[in-house]
């Protein structure tokens, strides 16, 4: 992070461990099955994730602290084949909050308020 401050760098960082993406990143991007779903400001995401595949990752990540409790959600179904990705949202099976539409169409990739991007039906408006 000094190397980056320094030079003004920019980088990016792949991983699927979620408690260092949270202490190296400005932003984050959460993908599924190769689909960008959730790019937003560091605070932003982990204070408040939009997409329900960000919010079971966030409820999913361990906790440091050993006197913490929280009621942990675990998805439900089998992950799909990257190879083969259902239609619509590659998430919707197993998605808490499907609706017909998902199964079907892909939501397009939004700007939900400035700088947080989502791609949810959830988030289409009325």
């Amino acid at each position: 992070m000094d190397l980056q401050e320094r030079f003004r760098l920019t980088y990016l960082f792949v991983s699927h461990d979620l408690s260092v993406v949270r202490h190296i990143s400005d932003r984050v991007a959460v993908m599924y099955l190769g689909r960008l779903l959730e790019l937003r400001k560091k605070t932003d995401l982990y204070a408040d994730p939009l997409h329900p595949y960000t919010q079971a990752l966030l409820e999913a990540a361990p906790v440091p602290d050993v006197n913490a409790t929280r009621e942990r959600k675990s998805l439900v179904g089998d992950i799909p084949s990257p190879l083969s990705p259902p239609e619509g949202c590659h998430f919707h099976p197993r998605c808490p909050h499907v609706m017909d539409r998902c199964r079907k169409d892909v939501p397009m990739f939004r700007e939900h308020l400035p700088e947080d991007w989502v791609r949810c039906f959830l988030y289409d408006g009325p």
